[in-house]
């Protein structure tokens, strides 16, 4: 059965030779949407054999719906360039273990990883991700931020993603505070209201839960320093919205 890798970009130089090698291993095709990349993203795809299509950023889940019939093949591993099959996920694709029985999606296990160090804790293992779909019953949510798929039949497998996302606290704080405005507006556009202590509960609950019940605290300064961040992202997302609700009115 024949695959078609899905990758949504911008100004992914660093990653995009290495997540298109990773994917011929497994696909015939590779499928680049890019959202106008200015470094080498395109040269380096297209060198690499993918396909190049150039789209302004959509948001999460309409960007790479718009990839979806450029894709020939109904199967579709739709990573992100920084995401890499690990061996057990891979040899489940190979053997075509995922045609045994009517599911058409599969949420494999993430293993994140943070200048090149496993985030066990705090609740970030075992996350979990569909990316691997048949397009023909299952395809993205229109969410802008944080989509999900959007199945008839999906199946959780205990093989893993592993995710090469940050190579600083700095650089996971950046993406956070850009995830956090995205997120509020999509909160905001479809009719989340909320009052004054929405942020504060929020990101309290949010640290609570992963430097306590989620074992950060067994994890020294990481696990402290994972926590507050995720308790930072919960406050600012409804912060965020807050003020979009306040916007709105005058």
């Amino acid at each position: 059965m024949a695959i078609s890798g899905l990758v949504i970009t911008f100004n992914e130089e660093k990653n995009i030779g290495k997540c298109i090698d990773a994917l011929f291993e497994v696909c015939d095709e590779v499928i680049i949407v890019d959202s106008l990349s200015t470094d080498q993203t395109v040269a380096i795809a297209e060198a690499k054999g993918a396909k190049v299509i150039t789209q302004a950023f959509l948001g999460d889940g309409p960007q790479r719906t718009h990839g979806l019939p450029f894709c020939k093949n109904d199967w579709i591993l739709n990573l992100d360039a920084d995401e890499f099959l690990d061996a057990d996920a891979k040899a489940f694709i190979l053997d075509k273990k995922y045609l045994s029985g009517d599911y058409d999606a599969f949420s494999f296990r993430v293993k994140n990883f943070l200048a090149n160090e496993l985030i066990d804790f705090s609740g970030w293992y075992p996350d979990s991700k569909v990316r691997f779909f048949n397009k023909k019953t299952a395809h993205p949510s229109n969410a802008k931020v944080h989509q999900k798929i959007i199945a008839t039949n999906e199946k959780k497998v205990a093989v893993h993603i592993l995710h090469y996302g940050w190579s600083s606290f700095d650089q996971i704080l950046a993406k956070k505070n850009q995830y956090s405005t995205w997120h509020a507006q999509q909160l905001f556009d479809q009719g989340k209201r909320i009052n004054s202590w929405k942020p504060v509960l929020n990101g309290t609950v949010a640290f609570i839960r992963c430097y306590f019940f989620k074992k950060g605290i067994f994890n020294g300064l990481d696990g402290l320093t994972i926590a507050m961040i995720q308790a930072f992202f919960s406050y600012m997302k409804y912060a965020k919205l807050l003020k979009l609700q306040r916007q709105s009115k005058n």
